[in-house]
């Protein structure tokens, strides 16, 4: 495994557990899920540009 699957690994397991599903973070909203979100499609795009 390299370092850029397992980034991206951690980031979906992040962004799955950012979903406001539960009764205690619906007031959220999707702002932690939508960050996380971008940052992951950075991330991809980053990797298939190379420069990860």
């Amino acid at each position: 495994m390299t370092l850029s699957t397992i980034l991206i690994v951690i980031l979906l397991l992040l962004l799955i557990g950012g979903l406001p599903v539960f009764p205690h973070s619906r007031a959220w909203g999707y702002g932690p899920s939508g960050a996380i979100g971008a940052l992951l499609v950075v991330v991809v795009v980053l990797l298939l540009l190379g420069v990860i």
